[in-house]
This record gives C-alpha cells, sequence and structure tokens, in this order.
C-alpha cells in the first residue's frame, strides 16, 4: 500500500474530520475526501461514518488507529539518524590509531566512560605504524588521533587540543644549573622521537634561524622510549607540556619551557565519512574528543 495512504488514514482517524485531516497533511479536503474513498475500497470498511454534523469511526477504525500510528512511527524511525540506538546494548570494538603519548594519557578516562555507558563494546588501539596510508578509507581503523599529517581527500577531521612543546630531561640534568638558553639547549644531546627515522624537524629550524644547530644523538620511535632513555642518561627529548605530569614526577624527569619561537602542536581526531552518520562512531567519536579534551 502507498504509504502516502496510511498517512492520510491516520490523519483522519486521529482527527475524525476531513477537514482538520486536510489541515494537518496541507491538503484541500476535497483531496482528503478522495483519499477516503480509496482507502475505504481497500479496507472493505466505511471507516468513518456521518453522525450528525461530524464522523464517528466504526469498529475496524478503532482496531487500526494505534496500529497504523506505531506503523507510521515505525516507518519514520527507520531512516532517521540514530533511531532505537541505545549504548548499553552496543556490542562492538572501535580501533584507533594514536601515538603512545596519546595513548598513555588517553586510554584511561576513554575506557572509563565507555564502560559507564556500554560495557559490552571494546577499543583496539593501533600504533601510527599505518599514519599517511589507506587505513581509514579501507575500514581497518575507526578514528585517528593525534597530530593528522597526510589524509585521504575524503576523510573528515575535527581539531581537539592545542600542545604546547617542552624539553625534557633528568631532574640532576646539568641544563637545570641556569638559565636554559637557545645555545645551551642547542647544545645538550638530544633524543629524537619519530617512527620513520627522521632527525630534524620544527626545533632544527628554529634553531638554524639563530645560526645554531643541536645534534640528534639518538631517535627512537615512541615518547616512551625516550622518556626512558632521558631518565637514564644526559639526553634531552622532547614533550608535550601538562601532558604526563604524574609520569614524568614518577620517571624522576623535569620540564622546562624550550627557549624558541615554535607553534603549538594541534591535535584532531580523523574518521571516513561513510561512518559520519553511524550512531555507533558517533557516540564514540564524542566520548573520544571528551576524553583528549579531558587530558
Amino acid at each position: 500500500m502507498d504509504l502516502n495512504l496510511l498517512r492520510a488514514l491516520d490523519a483522519l482517524l486521529q482527527e475524525n474530520s476531513v477537514t482538520r485531516a486536510a489541515e494537518r497533511l496541507g491538503t484541500s479536503p476535497a483531496a482528503v475526501s478522495r483519499t477516503l474513498a480509496r482507502l475505504r475500497r481497500a479496507a472493505g470498511d466505511p471507516l468513518l461514518v456521518r453522525a450528525g454534523q461530524g464522523l464517528v469511526p466504526t469498529p475496524r477504525a478503532l482496531e487500526l488507529r494505534e496500529e497504523v500510528a506505531e506503523l507510521l512511527r515505525g516507518c519514520d524511525n527507520l531512516l532517521r539518524p540514530g533511531a532505537g540506538f541505545d549504548p548499553a546494548h552496543l556490542e562492538r570494538t572501535f580501533t584507533v590509531q594514536a601515538g603512545d603519548a596519546v595513548l598513555v594519557r588517553v586510554a584511561g578516562p576513554l575506557t572509563e566512560r565507555i564502560r559507564a555507558e556500554a560495557p559490552g563494546v571494546d577499543v583496539v588501539f593501533l600504533p601510527e605504524a599505518m599514519e599517511g596510508g589507506p587505513a581509514l578509507r579501507q575500514g581497518v581503523v575507526d578514528v585517528e588521533v593525534g597530530v593528522l599529517g597526510q589524509l585521504d581527500p575524503e576523510v573528515r577531521t575535527r581539531p581537539l587540543v592545542t600542545v604546547t612543546v617542552v624539553g625534557v630531561a633528568r631532574s640532576g640534568h646539568p641544563l637545570f644549573e641556569g638559565r636554559i638558553t637557545a645555545r645551551r639547549f642547542a647544545a645538550a644531546d638530544h633524543i629524537g622521537v619519530s617512527r620513520r627515522g627522521r632527525r630534524h624537524g620544527p626545533i632544527d629550524t628554529a634553531l638554524a634561524d639563530r645560526g645554531l644547530r643541536r645534534r640528534v644523538a639518538v631517535v627512537v620511535p615512541s615518547h616512551t622510549g625516550a622518556m626512558l632513555l632521558a631518565r637514564d642518561s644526559d639526553l634531552v627529548t622532547l614533550g608535550p607540556s601538562d601532558w604526563l605530569p604524574r609520569t614524568f614526577e614518577a620517571l624522576g624527569l623535569r620540564t622546562f619551557p624550550i627557549p624558541l619561537e615554535l607553534p603549538p602542536l594541534e591535535l584532531g581526531m580523523a574518521w571516513h565519512p561513510r561512518n559520519s552518520a553511524d550512531p555507533g562512531q558517533r557516540w564514540f567519536r564524542t566520548h573520544l574528543a571528551a576524553a583528549v579534551r579531558q587530558a
């Protein structure tokens, strides 16, 4: 049956009036009268009969009233974004690509938020090994979080927080014996953090503008490795300001402002547009963004 006929039937059964049903449907009384005639033929019942100046429903119409209304609600909900979504009954695994510095700070708050609303949801964190590749497009990764690099053109992004970069060294490092100038900072041996073995970045550009150059003595693939190495040596590394204060303290590390003009790090979130309207992933992205901001 034409869905428009059911909408007209619902209006007629709710209003018991051709005129009021026409107003509700945004059409003319004559058109509703013609529709009522079609409905009567289809149902094999008059549905609404004259009683004085008005119309009253037949027993068959009374039987249909709630059934038709429920059917239309179901049809409306079918295409409504997030219709019927309840995280409490969600059983799903979401995959997040993130660096270890983000993982260490965000995984705890995110897990706490997720388990409170959706105990059936699991989260898998993957390293940044697939960064710059088609992981989001291929569906291998649901969401990428961190400093967003080269992404496929259709990928959606959302900025989350801005983080200042600071220097990190062991508490007894000779750097802390005096004012940390750009020259003293450059003179220290450094730990680079790069999955691809890169030794130079914005720090080196800013130093070069001052006629200075640093030595990157060691390159490691993770911030965790860099912090552990800095704890046990006189090497200096970099880290996000106010991001891991307890970790720095527990490892015997101190942070210091870098004596250079450096742009802050922009942390964002990326996902493929095929998941933009998915209620489960929208719910997950909301909690992930909140966990990053909380950090």
